[in-house]
């Protein structure tokens, strides 16, 4: 069994969505002074690699508390998406070219490659993103999730959020942002744990996700 992390560490520097506050770890017991040492964590609920629940965009929708936990665990599949340029698009041809392996997967992961500017200012810019059609795919198919290795699902300049409201409409269905270490995985079929921080009436969360293979 090989187990790989597929979750961005939190720190003062992480990377946030744009016009969101980064998060302060500040240390308030010292083993100098209280004999041992306790961390304030003050972060938004989608910080670092995070999950998205169906209410961050559905305000009737359900929370990540309320989900069965075995929504967060299942048979996982990595698209390789790299090849798509910048601000390009990840058609339906990505999902047919890797049918059977998609066919067996609870959560389908898009890597774009985008991870390799995690901390730099390229990192917000025009990655790519799934196709309406993919989205809708995914949904009919009663996946249990998606994942990618950039900052959103949807494209910075869509404001309306297109993917989310379609994906997260489907309440048995999560969106899983900043993953890394997918090269890791490859084709391999592997399962993935991705289980968020489990708080009262939680539109995301940061979540520790790893694969199993």
């Amino acid at each position: 069994m090989r187990v790989i992390d597929l979750t961005r560490t939190i720190s003062d520097t992480t990377p946030v969505y744009p016009g969101t506050q980064g998060p302060s770890l500040s240390i308030v017991n010292t083993y100098e002074d209280s004999g041992f040492k306790e961390t304030l964590l003050t972060m938004y609920s989608h910080t670092g690699t995070h999950m998205d629940a169906p209410n961050h965009i559905y305000p009737e929708g359900t929370s990540l508390d309320q989900k069965e936990v075995s929504g967060f665990v299942g048979k996982g599949c990595v698209i390789d998406a790299r090849e798509v340029k910048a601000g390009g698009i990840i058609d339906i041809s990505y999902i047919e070219r890797n049918k059977a392996r998609v066919e067996r997967a609870d959560f389908i992961v898009f890597q774009t490659g985008w991870e390799k500017f995690w901390g730099q200012a390229e990192y917000f810019g025009q990655y790519p993103v799934i196709s309406i059609e993919v989205a809708t795919y995914l949904v009919k198919n009663n996946k249990k999730g998606i994942g990618l290795d950039n900052i959103g699902l949807d494209s910075i300049a869509d404001a309306e959020l297109t993917l989310h409201h379609i994906i997260l409409a489907n309440e048995n269905m999560v969106i899983i942002e900043n993953l890394c270490n997918l090269d890791l995985i490859g084709e391999a079929d592997f399962l993935i744990a991705a289980l968020p921080l489990k708080f009262e009436n939680s539109d995301g969360a940061p979540v520790r996700t790893i694969a199993i293979l």
